[in-house]
């Protein structure tokens, strides 16, 4: 079985991170498409397999699963470079190559964005490799099947400990909810919120949802946040990415 065959096997959309039953499953999956192939699992596989095969609680994130597939290149773990190492970082890649505004980031966008990670890895490629890489990267993580990666969905590239935005899922609002919570931080209705709009909202978030958010990360989530805005203004649209639900 390939890389991105093993990657087809259910887990949960969006949550990057493999866990509980589904973490079981892939753990077969992996064992049996190694035997398949008359291969031996690499020193890694056994690693991981001896620290997950029976840990029913166990949890591993997106990256980290990637590192123990057999593929000669995992591009997966370019995204390991040192400008992603935290969601702060992340986020300001993110609007660099969210380069419309949209609130996703296309394949051509993505293409530049994998282009740019590669070059700082010190990664030489051709352009049909890039392509390829592109087109195996929107397979992977383009949960709704639209062409395009949101935000939630490329986040999942970070490790787990540094994805915030899994927190975040369980306590977006609706637009109508959005949209009235937006205009009451923005105190003074310039149309935006600067940062400490932002930080009476994250407040009164993590009072109201202590079991997803944790007071004592506020700092956190803040500088991660305000890493979308435009020189300290954070607008509807960016906040939206990671307080408003998407409706169907």
């Amino acid at each position: 079985m390939s890389q991105e065959a093993l990657w087809e096997q259910p887990y949960s959309p969006g949550n990057g991170y493999m866990d509980g039953k589904e973490l079981q499953n892939f753990i077969q999956e992996l064992q049996q498409a190694r035997k398949k192939a008359g291969l031996d699992l690499t020193p890694e596989m056994k690693a991981f397999v001896d620290q997950y095969g029976k840990a029913t609680d166990g949890k591993i994130g997106i990256v980290e699963l990637a590192q123990i597939l057999p593929t000669e290149e995992n591009f997966l773990l370019f995204f390991r470079c040192q400008q992603l190492k935290s969601s702060e970082d992340f986020m300001q890649t993110w609007r660099k190559y969210d380069s419309d505004h949209s609130g996703f980031i296309d394949s051509e966008e993505l293409k530049s964005f994998l282009k740019d990670l590669l070059q700082k890895a010190n990664k030489q490629i051709e352009d049909s490799k890039l392509t390829e890489y592109t087109e195996i990267m929107l397979r992977m993580f383009d949960a709704n099947n639209d062409g395009k990666l949101e935000l939630t969905e490329l986040a999942r590239l970070l490790p787990v400990q540094e994805n915030f935005l899994i927190k975040f899922q369980g306590v977006k609002m609706c637009a109508k909810e959005f949209n009235k919570a937006f205009e009451m931080y923005d105190q003074d209705g310039n149309g935006y919120i600067d940062e400490n709009e932002l930080d009476a909202l994250l407040k009164d978030l993590c009072e109201k949802n202590k079991k997803e958010l944790d007071i004592n990360n506020l700092a956190t989530y803040k500088k991660s946040i305000m890493a979308l805005s435009d020189g300290g203004k954070l607008y509807r649209a960016e906040l939206a990415l990671i307080l408003c639900a998407e409706e169907n």
